[in-house]
């Protein structure tokens, strides 16, 4: 019989890998296996939320009032809660979002000082955020893809240069970096791959040619009196760049959907 810290744990390392729909698998299987239980549904209500879907948000929805109902003062329920009616749209879900105030301020009395209470915090500056904050944030995130698109490039160079056999020979399977090096290293070996490790490894010194051929080529293309104005022809010079971005992007999320499954399954044998 599996114990419920084991349980917990298999959740825990699941959810930090990002595998959200792992987590309600074992969430579940706690569930079906140990009965009801408070933190087992806080962890399958978080794999629900994660998905930040309509559908999912009903399902964690519905997960965390029934572990409240059995814990009324569990503080990751009530943060988790807080936070998904913190998400919900005020116009589709009221009920929902109004439910934010009632459970911010239990979870406030229960423990202002926790690590709970600061997540809570968080969550609620993020939804008083304006529309540049939400333009910073995309901005940054596209920027964290960037480096890691050649982050990955430059790894698989360095594995060329080395072989691939010795890239590979002592992969661990769940080491998600090693996973996606070897992946990397599958799909994009071989002449005809040269040019996109290429621009891979000079995605932003690429980025900023592209954009001032794409301005040039506008330009000449007004002046010559081609066009009137802005036109998509000279947004041409940024189509490898997107094509590269998308081939090591698709490449990063394959790998990834593989390292969590082998994560499942080698925490299910464990235990």
């Amino acid at each position: 019989m599996t114990t419920l810290d084991e349980y917990q744990r298999r959740c825990e390392q699941l959810f930090v890998a990002g595998g959200n729909a792992a987590v309600r698998r074992a969430a579940q299987a706690g569930l079906d296996e140990l009965g009801p239980n408070p933190d087992l549904y806080c962890w399958l209500a978080l794999g629900h939320a994660a998905e930040d879907d309509d559908e999912h948000d009903d399902y964690a929805e519905e997960a965390f009032r029934a572990g409240l109902a059995l814990d009324a003062d569990h503080l990751g329920l009530l943060a988790g809660y807080a936070e998904l009616c913190l998400r919900a749209d005020s116009f589709e879900y009221p009920g929902r979002a109004a439910r934010a105030v009632t459970l911010s301020k239990h979870l406030k009395q229960l423990a202002p000082q926790s690590a709970e209470a600061e997540q809570l915090a968080a969550a609620e500056r993020w939804a008083r955020r304006g529309y540049w904050d939400d333009l910073r944030m995309r901005a940054a995130a596209a920027a964290v893809a960037g480096r890691d698109t050649e982050a990955q490039a430059r790894a698989l160079a360095v594995d060329l240069r080395h072989g691939a056999e010795a890239a590979t020979r002592d992969m661990d399977a769940e080491d998600r970096d090693a996973v996606i090096r070897a992946a990397t290293l599958k799909a994009l070996s071989g002449p005809w791959n040269a040019p996109v490790r290429f621009l891979g490894r000079h995605r932003t010194t690429v980025w900023a040619l592209s954009g001032i051929l794409c301005v040039l080529t506008n330009t000449v293309l007004r002046q010559t009196g081609f066009v009137d104005s802005y036109s998509a022809w000279g947004f041409l010079w940024a189509l490898p760049v997107f094509a590269v971005d998308r081939r090591f992007t698709a490449i990063r999320k394959q790998a990834q959907a593989q390292h969590i499954a082998t994560l499942e399954t080698a925490l299910g044998t464990r235990n």
